[in-house]
C-alpha cells in the first residue's frame, strides 16, 4: 500500500512539474512576442515577435491565429487566450505527429514521412523527405522529436495533411455532365462543422448551372452519338442548324431539364454509399489509399447509376425527340412504360456500369499525378495550388477519363435511345460494337467527340466560378 501511493505522489510531482514547466515555457514565449509590452498579441506583435524567432508567417496565417483564439473579439490575444490556443493547437500537433509517427519510437524519420505521404498519395522521394526533416531539425540527428516538431509548427494556423485535402478537392468541384469522378475525401474539421453538406450543394448548384449553359453542346454530342455515321456526316455547324430548323433556339435545351435534376439523387447517393463502403473497408485513418478510393468512389458510383439510371434514359430520349413528341418528361416516362415495358429504363446500363472503372480511374489517376507534381515542384509555404492550376487539373483529368470510356459511353446512348419494336431483335452491347466497327471502323465509336470535349472547359470554369460564389453565399470558410 505504502509503495502504490509513493509511485502516485511520484506521478503527481512529475506532472505538477511538467504544468509549471510548460507554463513558464508559454510564459517567457508570450513575452518575446509580446513586442509593445501592452499584455496582449496583436497582429503586428505576432508578425514581428514570430519573426525575430525565425518563424515567418504570411499576414492571413497571423489573422487565423489570432481569430482562432480571440474569445473576447477584441482583435488581439491576452495571456490566458494565447495558452488556450496553444494548449488546443498542440493537442492537434500531436495528433498528427503520432498518424507520422508509424514506429512508435517518439521520433519520425525520412522513411515515415515517405511512407505517410504515399498513404496519402504524395509520392515524394527520400531524398525530398531529407530536406523536410533538415528544415524540423535542431540537433542533427536526422530524425525529429516531438520537442522539434511542436517548436517548428509553433503559431502555424494550418497542419500540412489536412491542407491538401482542403485545397485540391476535385469531385464536387468541376462538373463536366458525367457524375463518374471519385467522391472528394473531406476533413475531420469539415465533417464535424458540417461544412460538407455545404460543399456538396455548393457543387450541385454548380453543375446545375455549369450544365445548362452547356447543354447545346451536349444535346449536340448525343445527336452525333446517335444520328451520324458514314452516310450521315454531321458537322458542329450543321448539327447546330439542323436543330434550330426543327425546333427553334429553344430546342437546343432539350433534354437539360432532367440532366440538372438528376444532380441531386446521384450527388447525395454516392456521397453516402461512399461513406458507407469507407467504413465497411474499415479504414479510420483520415484518407483513404488511392486503391481504396478508386475501389470505394466505383462501387458508390455504380450504385448511385444504379439507383437514378432510368432518369439517365429520359435524358437521351429527351435529348433526341422531334417537336411536338412528347409534351414533358412524364408524358415520355409514360410512353416509354406503356409502348416498351419497365426493362427500357435500364437500356444500356451494362455499359454504363463498365464506363465507371476506366472513368474513375484514369481521372483520379491522372489529377493524382498532377497535383502530386505540382506539390513537390511547387508547393512551399502552402499547399493551395492556385485557380489556374486546379482548372488545368481538373480540365486535363476529366478529359482523360472521358477520353477512356467514350467508346462505352457512345454504345450506351445508341442503347438508351434504340426504341423497342415488338418482334424486333433486341440490340446488346456486343452487337452494337461490332456493327459500329464494321460499319464505321474505330472511328465510329467516338462520334460526338469533338463537342463533347468542346465544353469541358466552358464547363470546368463555369462551375468552378459558380461554386466559389455559393460557397460564400453559404458561409463555407474559404481558407
Amino acid at each position: 500500500g505504502g509503495g502504490g501511493g509513493g509511485g502516485s505522489a511520484g506521478s503527481c510531482g512529475r506532472s505538477l512539474c511538467e504544468v509549471s514547466e510548460q507554463d513558464r515555457r508559454l510564459r517567457a514565449l508570450f513575452q518575446k512576442l509580446d513586442v509593445n509590452r501592452d499584455g496582449a498579441l496583436c497582429i503586428h506583435d505576432l508578425a514581428v515577435g514570430l519573426g525575430r524567432l525565425g518563424l515567418h508567417r504570411t499576414e492571413l496565417d497571423l489573422r487565423k491565429i489570432v481569430k482562432a483564439g480571440d474569445k473576447d473579439l477584441d482583435g488581439q490575444l491576452d495571456f490566458e487566450e494565447f495558452v488556450h490556443y496553444l494548449q488546443d493547437h498542440e493537442k492537434k500537433l500531436r495528433l498528427v505527429f503520432k498518424s507520422l509517427d508509424k514506429k512508435n519510437d517518439g521520433r519520425i524519420d525520412a522513411q515515415e514521412i515517405v511512407q505517410s505521404l504515399r498513404d496519402l498519395g504524395v509520392k515524394i522521394s527520400e531524398q525530398q523527405a531529407e530536406k523536410i526533416l533538415k528544415s524540423m531539425d535542431k540537433n542533427g540527428t536526422m530524425t525529429i522529436d516531438w520537442n522539434e516538431w511542436r517548436d517548428y509548427h509553433l503559431l502555424h494556423p494550418v497542419e500540412n495533411i489536412p491542407e491538401i485535402i482542403l485545397y485540391w478537392k476535385h469531385s464536387t468541384i468541376f462538373d463536366v455532365g458525367e457524375n463518374l469522378t471519385v467522391p472528394d475525401e473531406f476533413t475531420v474539421e469539415e465533417r464535424q462543422t458540417g461544412m460538407w453538406w455545404r460543399h456538396l450543394v455548393a457543387g450541385g448548384g454548380a453543375g446545375a448551372v455549369s450544365r445548362t449553359c452547356t447543354a447545346p453542346l451536349d444535346r449536340l454530342k448525343v445527336l452525333m452519338q446517335v444520328h451520324a455515321s458514314r452516310s450521315n456526316n454531321m458537322c458542329i455547324i450543321g448539327g447546330f442548324t439542323q436543330m434550330i430548323r426543327e425546333g427553334g433556339p429553344r430546342s437546343l435545351w432539350r433534354g437539360n431539364g432532367i440532366n440538372v435534376l438528376k444532380i441531386a439523387p446521384e450527388s447525395a447517393i454516392k456521397f453516402m454509399a461512399y461513406e458507407q463502403i469507407k467504413r465497411f473497408i474499415g479504414t479510420d485513418q483520415e484518407m483513404l489509399r488511392i486503391h481504396e478510393r478508386l475501389l470505394a468512389g466505383s462501387l458508390a458510383g455504380a450504385i448511385a447509376q444504379s439507383s437514378i439510371y432510368p432518369m439517365e434514359v429520359l435524358k437521351t430520349r429527351m435529348a433526341l425527340r422531334k417537336t411536338g413528341q412528347y409534351s414533358g418528361m412524364l408524358d415520355c416516362a409514360k410512353n416509354i412504360l406503356a409502348k416498351e415495358g419497365m426493362a427500357a429504363f435500364y437500356k444500356g446500363y451494362i455499359p454504363n456500369m463498365l464506363g465507371i472503372i476506366p472513368y474513375a480511374g484514369i481521372d483520379l489517376a491522372v489529377y493524382e499525378t498532377l497535383k502530386n507534381t505540382w506539390l513537390q515542384r511547387y508547393a512551399v509555404n502552402s499547399a493551395d495550388p492556385g485557380v489556374f492550376v486546379l482548372l488545368a487539373c481538373g480540365t486535363i483529368s476529366s478529359t482523360c477519363g472521358q477520353l477512356a470510356s467514350y467508346p462505352l459511353a457512345l454504345v450506351r446512348t445508341r442503347m438508351q435511345a434504340q426504341a423497342s419494336v415488338e418482334g424486333a431483335p433486341e440490340v446488346t452491347m456486343r452487337g452494337l460494337f461490332k456493327h459500329i466497327l464494321k460499319t464505321e471502323g474505330a472511328f465510329g465509336l467516338y462520334r460526338g467527340l469533338a463537342p463533347n470535349f468542346m465544353k469541358v472547359i466552358p464547363a470546368v470554369s463555369i462551375s468552378y466560378v459558380v461554386y466559389e460564389n455559393l460557397k460564400m453565399t453559404l458561409g463555407v470558410d474559404s481558407r
